[in-house]
């Protein structure tokens, strides 16, 4: 089992399937991948050289983000509209929903977590 961009890859797993599971590759993106960096489609992770995984590791650092810097924007995306009170961040700092859905008779987590 190896790590790549802190996501964990099953030995078994075709390159393309064990890509999409990290955070901000999908489908397209993990096909664009493996052509760029010459790598057929029915290769298993663990069929993998080191140099060809080091270079995954590259380009995905180089290309896409991903993980914990996915992460830090959607969080500071989310401070940004707390600090500018825009009614979307008020709905964040609340817990409740944020699209327009009805609360009354449904939202139960997120009214739950009000009410304590």
């Amino acid at each position: 089992m190896s790590y790549i961009s802190g996501a964990r890859s099953l030995p078994d797993e075709q390159v393309r399937i064990a890509s999409t599971k990290m955070d901000g590759i999908g489908p397209k993106k993990a096909i664009q991948l493996r052509y760029r960096l010459g790598i057929s489609g029915n290769i298993k992770m663990n069929e993998l050289t080191k140099y060809q995984i080091d270079q995954i590791e590259q380009m995905i650092a180089q290309d896409h983000v991903v993980h914990w810097e996915l992460k830090r924007g959607e969080r500071a995306d989310i401070e940004r509209l707390i600090s500018i009170s825009r009614y979307r961040g008020i709905r964040h700092q609340d817990g409740s929903p944020l699209h327009g859905q009805r609360t009354h008779t449904n939202a139960r987590t997120a009214r739950k977590q009000i009410r304590k």
